[in-house]
């Protein structure tokens, strides 16, 4: 199987540069998986297409304002750093431009010295670890120098950083927001348990290499990076009783979806557990425990447009991506969403 064949055109000005006014105000396209057939929908509508007994299954990451600007020591011009994983010892893996800045051994000044980093190593492609050293909180002290991390695709400014939030994102560490979840609402979240579905929490921090193009031609070839993620006793327990009685584990977004998959055991039933994931999930692959998933629309050629062709079929996507296309939904991130039940 070929990268190429996941590939489909998409003009420049259907990528959508800022959220909706209002979250559930985003078109929804409904995709039957096995069919193709398609129904176009507003997000406020996907309570209707959840039934009782189902479980809805979000990731609660928060994303960090990981994009934070430094001086070298005794120098002027600005670096930037964008940051991608937390490692042992306040040591964090990063991308940084421009790169020949960033020397092993170079002290790093952010914010008048609120925060000092020294690069410790050259990691994989390029990528800089930097050791941190602070006063205080570290958290904090990002949110005081920090940027959200937008994707590159992005170009407007965007003006209150909870967009790029979900309503329940709880557990900081993404470097990149699950998107899926930007279009649900809190009254939406409480309507729909009313209703009689289960929701649920895990947590996946997302890293970059998410959106990072697959660079082979040859599927085989391509290597996943891994994120890190958690899921408790008590979330694991209602999503295997729901798998015991027959209903549906309905993932939002395709992070929570290779959470799952990467910790269900064979027989599709799971436990409360943390660790790393590096999961790739492209057609042929036969899903243990999720059976429906609402996702946005993602770039060509990537491997969320290949976990998105596993669960229904390379042909009924790219068609549903044509279609999207010709009707002018919005793409990516702070795009419309798409529901394959």
């Amino acid at each position: 199987m070929k990268t190429s064949d996941f590939y489909y055109e998409l003009p420049e000005e259907l990528i959508a540069q800022h959220p909706v006014e209002k979250r559930t105000d985003s078109r929804l396209m409904i995709l039957d998986k096995t069919t193709g057939e398609i129904e176009h929908k507003h997000f406020r509508s996907i309570i209707e297409y959840l039934y009782k007994g189902d479980t809805l299954v979000l990731n609660d990451t928060r994303v960090l304002p990981a994009r934070i600007f430094g001086t070298r020591k005794g120098k002027e011009e600005k670096i930037e750093f964008l940051l991608l994983k937390k490692m042992e010892s306040n040591q964090w893996e990063t991308l940084v431009k421009p790169g020949k800045k960033a020397k092993v051994g170079n002290i790093i000044e952010f914010g008048n010295g609120l925060l000092v980093g020294e690069i410790t190593s050259i990691g994989e492609e390029g990528t800089r670890i930097i050791r941190f050293k602070y006063n205080g909180i570290f958290e904090e002290i990002l949110d005081k120098l920090g940027e959200m991390p937008l994707p590159p695709y992005i170009k407007e400014k965007l003006e209150d950083k909870e967009r790029y939030q979900t309503v329940y994102s709880k557990n900081p560490g993404s470097a990149a927001a699950p998107t899926a979840g930007l279009h649900f609402t809190n009254e939406l979240l409480k309507d729909i348990q009313e209703k009689g579905v289960d929701i649920v929490y895990l947590t996946l921090h997302v890293g970059l290499g998410t959106f990072r193009p697959v660079k082979v031609e040859n599927l085989l070839d391509h290597h996943m990076h891994s994120e890190y993620y958690n899921i408790s006793d008590e979330s694991a327990n209602i999503i295997n009783r729901a798998k015991s009685r027959g209903s549906r584990i309905i993932s939002v977004g395709t992070t929570t979806t290779r959470t799952l998959e990467t910790i269900a055991r064979e027989n599709g039933f799971i436990k409360g557990i943390s660790g790393w994931t590096d999961i790739f999930i492209y057609p042929g692959y036969e899903f243990k425990i999720v059976d429906s998933l609402i996702t946005n629309f993602h770039l060509p050629e990537s491997t969320l447009m290949m976990l998105v062709s596993a669960l229904s079929s390379k042909d009924i996507i790219l068609n549903a991506y044509d279609v999207a296309v010709k009707e002018k939904y919005r793409f990516f991130s702070f795009g419309d969403a798409m529901f394959i039940k």
